[in-house]
């Protein structure tokens, strides 16, 4: 069983994984997370950050190295990883890799749903999602293609390729998800259609 953390947001494990790197500011970290393309995958903002920081900082797993001032901008702490903190960031990265977690996602969420919506409707919402996935697709492959050109080695696009992997068994399983609704003769849609009606009019959960 995982382990509590303190803290356990995952942008804690980036502010670790980047000060093994070397000590750094909190602008200095931000800035690293944005060009390594880690807000793709950890969502934060500049407050969160702080906030991370000073957590990491009360748990010990940081430590204050220098405070520094250049001309009128304001005082810039900066931070350096601990021995506990090295441990912890090993250790965590450990479990993610090994440990699979139940998640939540809100499309999952709407599929247990997906009957309170008529089946013309639900099969037209799925179309278009079909066609923002598509388009994020060709988003992923450029990012992928235009990394790998710049001569870095594929480790660094590792988390982008999961992301293509994942897209694409998405977009396979709405595309067959449509044409079991809509097959002639042997899809879902007529008995859908009815069960929706007597749901819209109190008649229960179509089921």
């Amino acid at each position: 069983m995982p382990k509590p953390r303190k803290p356990a947001n995952l942008l804690a494990l980036a502010v670790l994984s980047y000060l093994s790197w070397r000590p750094m500011h909190p602008y200095e970290l931000s800035r690293t997370l944005r060009d390594h393309g880690d807000d793709r995958s950890i969502k934060f903002t500049h407050g969160s950050l702080y906030m991370v920081v000073g957590q990491l900082l009360k748990a010990g797993l940081i430590a204050e190295v220098e405070t520094s001032r250049q001309g009128q901008l304001p005082e810039r702490t900066v931070y350096s990883l601990t021995e506990a903190g090295r441990l912890e960031l090993r250790d965590w990265l450990r479990e993610l890799v090994e440990q699979p977690r139940h998640e939540y996602p809100g499309f999952v969420a709407a599929l247990s749903l997906i009957g309170a919506l008529p089946p013309d409707e639900a099969v037209a919402l799925l179309r278009g999602r079909l066609e923002r996935l598509a388009e994020r697709r060709k988003e992923t492959v450029a990012l992928i293609d235009g990394t790998l050109s710049s001569g870095l080695p594929e480790l660094f696009v590792i988390e982008e390729e999961y992301r293509l992997a994942v897209l694409d068994a998405e977009i396979a399983f709405v595309e067959r998800f449509v044409r079991r609704i809509v097959e002639p003769g042997t899809g879902w849609h007529d008995a859908w259609a009815r069960a929706h009606g007597r749901f819209a009019t109190g008649g229960g959960p179509p089921g």
